[in-house]
């Protein structure tokens, strides 16, 4: 295969494509049927913008001494980016649950913790972090 940088060039990468995934059996269709949510990778941007977003500064003696990044918010806030449906942002939706918090929707909307973990992980995968969570978390700290 001959190296070549047309590949490359903008516009030749495959266009990110949405999966369904089946992450509550509690949410269905009239016929039963569970309702899948729809996931789409977010782009490397938007991902270091959360991971800004959820960098908390470490203080001592009132300086500031290091950073450190608060993965369960990271993790939630990476969900409501990347959930195209159902739509964690949605007024009426948030109106509902009597929250303004995305983040904190989907804890509502899966109030069953193995429901919101099979999220978290799908959501992972999506965006290419194929490792565990645990290992991601791990590998940032070092």
């Amino acid at each position: 295969m001959a190296k070549t940088m047309d590949v490359f060039m903008k516009g030749k990468a495959k266009q990110v494509v949405t999966e369904e995934v089946v992450v509550s059996k509690r949410y269905t269709d009239e016929d039963g049927n569970p309702i899948p949510f729809v996931l789409k990778a977010i782009d490397t941007r938007r991902i270091e913008e959360l991971q800004d977003e959820c960098t908390i500064a470490q203080m001592k003696k009132g300086k500031k001494v290091g950073e450190t990044v608060d993965w369960k918010r990271f993790a939630s806030r990476l969900a409501v980016e990347t959930t195209v449906y159902p739509n964690f942002k949605d007024p009426e939706l948030l109106k509902s649950y009597n929250v303004v918090d995305p983040s904190e929707l989907i804890k509502e909307i899966l109030s069953v913790g193995g429901e919101y973990a099979e999220l978290v992980q799908a959501v992972q995968r999506v965006n290419g972090f194929d490792q565990d969570f645990e290992e991601l978390v791990e590998d940032a700290k070092n």
